[in-house]
């Protein structure tokens, strides 16, 4: 495992397992941190030994967001946000939302702001029964920004995506739960476990498939229905070339349980 940077990266079983490591800090972002990130997600975007990505943080948070300590010292300078909206995050979202792997967040403790709006911009989220999210940009006088307009509306439906962003309330993980911004809460001492069982599944799956569901469902959030219908017939003229959809077809005529290698 590397931990020269403020993100670790490993990778076994297929998972490329990547934390957020500022434990002392909440695991909030600074420059170094959100470019170590971009890195490590690039990294797995890339490899081709890599089929799901695990995404969590150490210590007791998740990631408390943007590091508030050298926000303020940029405003201090007159720099502002520094555009590092446009510099750092988007593209951070971008490669979480366009790889065409599966990406698993493990919410181990608090999410909030932009680590929020990361944990909401994976395919799939596990909490711990100690998670708690909360979008905190309106408290510092912030508009949303990592995609949570565009995520959490689509987790919770508009209204409930207003509320959550207006007032910043906080949400425990029995309500996320509840209102399906994650898909599954588990006892804290259990979350590794699962998470790590979650993506290994992901790992042995139809990897191409997979980054076509992806394509779909972006595409379809934006697009009329015979505009989608046309998009669902390409991506399955994709998927009906590769390896593991051939293969998978003539294992299920033979009553045998298919083994997909990514391809």
């Amino acid at each position: 495992m590397n931990d020269v940077n403020d993100v670790l990266y490993s990778v076994g079983d297929g998972v490329a397992t990547i934390t957020f490591n500022r434990p002392e800090a909440m695991n909030s972002l600074t420059l170094r941190a959100k470019a170590a990130l971009l890195d490590a997600l690039t990294r797995a975007a890339q490899d081709p030994a890599v089929r799901a990505v695990l995404l969590t943080g150490s210590g007791r948070a998740f990631c408390a967001g943007q590091d508030l300590a050298e926000h303020a010292a940029s405003l201090d300078a007159g720099q502002g946000l520094n555009d590092t909206v446009r510099a750092h995050y988007n593209p951070i979202v971008r490669t979480l939302t366009e790889m065409n792997k599966p990406v698993v967040a493990a919410v181990n403790g608090v999410a909030a702001g932009a680590g929020a709006s990361l944990a909401f911009a994976c395919d799939l989220r596990i909490a711990s029964e100690k998670a708690r999210f909360a979008m905190a940009f309106t408290g510092i006088g912030l508009a949303p920004d990592s995609g949570a307009s565009w995520t959490l509306q689509r987790l919770v439906g508009p209204a409930r995506a207003a509320e959550l962003l207006l007032l910043g309330e906080p949400l425990d993980a029995a309500r996320a739960l509840e209102l399906g911004v994650v898909s599954r809460v588990v006892p804290a001492a259990e979350l590794d476990a699962a998470a790590r069982e979650l993506a290994v599944r992901l790992a042995q799956g139809p990897t191409s498939a997979y980054g076509a569901t992806k394509r779909a469902l972006a595409f379809a959030a934006g697009a009329s229905l015979p505009d989608a219908l046309d998009q669902e017939a390409a991506l399955q003229d994709e998927c009906a070339r590769t390896d593991d959809h051939v293969n998978a077809t003539r294992a299920f005529l033979r009553k045998e349980r298919p083994v997909f290698e990514g391809h």
